[in-house]
């Protein structure tokens, strides 16, 4: 319960610093995706996180593409529960390594889906093939802030994540092994 509270309100705290001025696509949903499908429950992983992302557009605004920001997110969710088994009993090392291709990877997918989505709106750029590539090399600029706040957010989720759990009272933290006693 600990570990799902803890998650849960970093989860929240993230989606509401989208709320905070920040430079333009520096933002923390990569991340949130990521963080949910490493620490929740599978069927929590993309349930608690869209909630949050709700509740933050809901004061944010919601705009044209959305459906195409929350395709991503529930994506890059599946790649967080991917990234849960991988790392399973891996050295501090390799964890963040792994952490970090996949946000990578994350970032990456982002951009090629969003972009997609502001393609098929068909408002500024031509519904051909041209336009469409168009449209990716228009969003290049874009995607340093993108890559920026995903590593950003990823790190001070996940270490948060970590510190609290290793400075928490020993008998306050339920994990998957104290479980199975």
């Amino acid at each position: 319960m600990f570990n799902f509270i803890t998650a849960a309100l970093l989860i929240l705290f993230a989606a509401l610093s989208r709320l905070l001025p920040h430079p333009m696509n520096f933002a923390p949903i990569t991340a949130i995706a990521l963080f949910s499908g490493v620490y929740l429950d599978r069927k929590y992983a993309f349930i608690i996180p869209l909630a949050a992302m709700v509740l933050s557009d809901a004061f944010m605004g919601f705009y044209q593409g959305i459906w195409w920001v929350y395709g991503s997110f529930a994506l890059i969710a599946l790649i967080g529960l991917w990234l849960k088994k991988i790392i399973e009993g891996k050295s501090s090392i390799s964890k963040a390594l792994f952490i970090l291709g996949t946000t990578l990877a994350s970032s990456v997918v982002f951009f090629l889906i969003t972009n997609f989505g502001v393609w098929t709106g068909g408002l500024l750029y031509e519904m051909t093939w041209n336009g469409l590539l168009q449209c990716y090399v228009m969003a290049i600029p874009f995607f340093r802030n993108t890559v920026a706040g995903d590593l950003f957010y990823v790190t001070v989720m996940f270490g948060l994540y970590a510190l609290i759990r290793k400075f928490a009272p020993k008998g306050d933290v339920v994990t998957a092994e104290t479980k199975k006693q």
